[in-house]
């Protein structure tokens, strides 16, 4: 592929060098992170200079930088009195707020191991999640929207709620999960078997000259996180980063979405997903920044903190700010703070796009520590560059692999390795994670363009094949979007004959579809193999979903048995 031709315009990331003349791969100069570039250091200089400032928002909650340093060094301190130390592995169960927030950086200020775990999780995936990463000590919540984590660990781990109100401090021994000895519960309101309290007066037993020396023994090369996958295409898999690449990564993009001290970055990604941990928990501790969040159910509740809070950024999943674009109060909500991001729905209407083709997407994955292809560049793009999602962040070297052949493409399989990747997955060898010359195949299928653009086409596993052709779903829910305005999910269904044969379920209010028009239309936007032959419609709380939140394909096909 020829280099980007020199009489345009210079549309690489900051500090990301241009690739070279093959436009297949492309190498960063990364700066090796620094010794001490770790969580606990970080924290005490933001709380020494922030101090009252907000680091979280979230509903009626306020946590300043000063007060995450001091409850978390006081809840470090009492995991210290229960064994936790360096290399151990704590698992936090908690939905986003400042309870999360202290238990990680409680448990990763002192070298320990934080896991997150999804408030989705039922109780054979808590089960299976505690034994596959070790988990060794477990913070929770009693319960969160209607979901028992009492009960739940209760049937998941008989042993562990068999004597009466067992204390924290009692170390367990259950067959269920060998390796957790601790679990500390907190409830709201009062106490109960395994109170967190009971951490709260183990801190007085370990001294601040012990936990400073605990956090000076903390190297960048450790692993700050296991991450999970949330397991749409595959069984969840534990994802290990350390804290200097993990840092290092956010701290880079940053610079790219120019996310200063003086933001106010609301995002609704869940802190137990990558998304939410990194690129809106730790980039905003980062940047000194305030973190603006909501739990609430009610849409007028969170449309309420908007308004009041005043955000300057927004990220996250579009799709989960759609209902508050549908209250009937949003028309006469003051969002005009809202000037830069990705959820447009709840953005003024002169700092949203007319087409958000036209704005370069962002491509994330847990295996990469956030985003890995993005833009700085939020203006809208000429036609020819629609659909892109922007170059690789500094730090990452790509290749695009065609699967059928195995040499490099300008359409294939992304690859990706540099020194922000995984560690690799938790309890896997190297070689089952890297191929031989370290590069992590990611399974999403992209191209780029001769300026060194990508664009995503899919999953490589979602891939529909029909009579020999491989079609891209998002190709076709683009298609069905832009004609109908309706979202669509597309799959591919069994067929004797052709393999697989492609069809579409929308999305709408009324969960009705035109066959003909529609297909007619798509007939002047795709290929013929690529239209849909057949079609279904669903209202959108009907769509059926996987415990994460994503729509679960097996289900959704079954809808075409009938």
């Amino acid at each position: 592929m020829p280099s980007p031709d020199t009489t345009r315009p210079d549309t690489r990331l900051p500090d990301t060098p241009k690739p070279p003349d093959t436009g297949r791969s492309t190498s960063t100069g990364a700066t090796v992170p620094a010794d001490n570039d770790t969580l606990a250091p970080l924290l005490h200089r933001q709380a020494s200079v922030r101090g009252r400032h907000p680091l979280l928002i979230c509903d009626h909650e306020r946590l300043g930088y000063a007060e995450a340093q001091a409850r978390s060094a006081r809840l470090a301190r009492g995991l210290i009195a229960v064994g936790a130390g360096k290399g151990t592995h704590i698992g936090v169960l908690y939905p986003n707020g400042a309870d999360f927030v202290i238990a990680a950086f409680a448990a990763a200020r002192i070298g320990a191991v934080v896991v997150p775990f999804s408030t989705f999780a039922t109780t054979s995936e808590l089960s299976r999640q505690l034994v596959d990463s070790d988990i060794r000590i477990l913070l929770s919540i009693d319960g969160h929207r209607g979901h028992d984590y009492v009960a739940r660990l209760a049937e998941a781990l008989p042993g562990a709620f068999a004597r009466a109100a067992p204390r924290v401090a009692d170390r367990m021994l259950c067959p269920e999960a060998p390796q957790l000895r601790h679990i500390a519960i907190s409830h709201r309101p009062g106490t109960g078997p395994r109170d967190i309290g009971e951490l709260d007066r183990l801190a007085d037993t370990v001294g601040e000259d012990l936990l400073a020396a605990m956090e000076r023994d903390v190297t960048a090369a450790d692993p700050l996180s296991i991450i999970y996958t949330s397991g749409s295409t595959s069984a969840p898999k534990g994802v290990v980063h350390t804290h200097g690449a993990l840092l290092a990564h956010q701290r880079n993009l940053n610079e790219i979405r120019c996310l200063t001290a003086e933001d106010r970055l609301f995002c609704n990604s869940p802190f137990f997903w990558i998304g939410g941990f990194g690129f809106a928990l730790l980039a905003t501790l980062l940047a000194g920044a305030t973190l603006v969040c909501s739990d609430a159910g009610d849409a007028s509740a969170t449309l309420d903190l908007l308004e009041a809070e005043t955000p300057t950024v927004t990220n996250g999943f579009a799709a989960g700010v759609a209902h508050l674009a549908r209250h009937p109060s949003f028309v006469a909500r003051d969002l005009s703070s809202m000037r830069r991001g990705n959820l447009y729905a709840i953005m003024p209407a002169d700092a949203r796009p007319t087409d958000a083709e036209l704005r370069h997407n962002m491509l994330g994955m847990t295996e990469a520590g956030s985003v890995v292809l993005l833009s700085g560049d939020d203006s809208d793009q000429p036609e020819h560059r629609r659909g892109s999602f922007g170059k690789p962040a500094p730090g990452f070297d790509t290749r695009i692999v065609d699967p059928d052949t195995g040499t490099d493409a300008t359409t294939g399989e992304l690859y990706i390795r540099g020194p922000y990747v995984m560690q690799g997955y938790h309890g896997r060898s190297r070689e089952q994670c890297f191929d031989a010359d370290g590069w992590f195949p990611t399974g999403d299928l992209v191209r780029v363009d001769d300026d060194g653009f990508f664009y995503f086409l899919g999953r490589r596993g979602a891939m529909i094949k029909t009579a020999g052709a491989n079609i891209s779903p998002a190709e076709v829910e683009k298609a069905i979007m832009k004609i109908t305005g309706t979202p669509a999910h597309v799959l591919g269904l069994p067929d004797p004959d052709r393999g697989q044969i492609v069809v579409a379920v929308l999305v709408t209010p009324d969960a009705t579809v035109d066959d003909t028009a529609l297909r007619e239309s798509l007939r002047q936007e795709l290929s013929a193999y690529k239209v849909p032959r057949r079609f279904a419609a669903l209202r959108p709380g009907e769509v059926p979903l996987l415990p994460g939140g994503k729509v679960d394909i097996q289900r959704l096909g079954k809808i075409f048995d009938a």
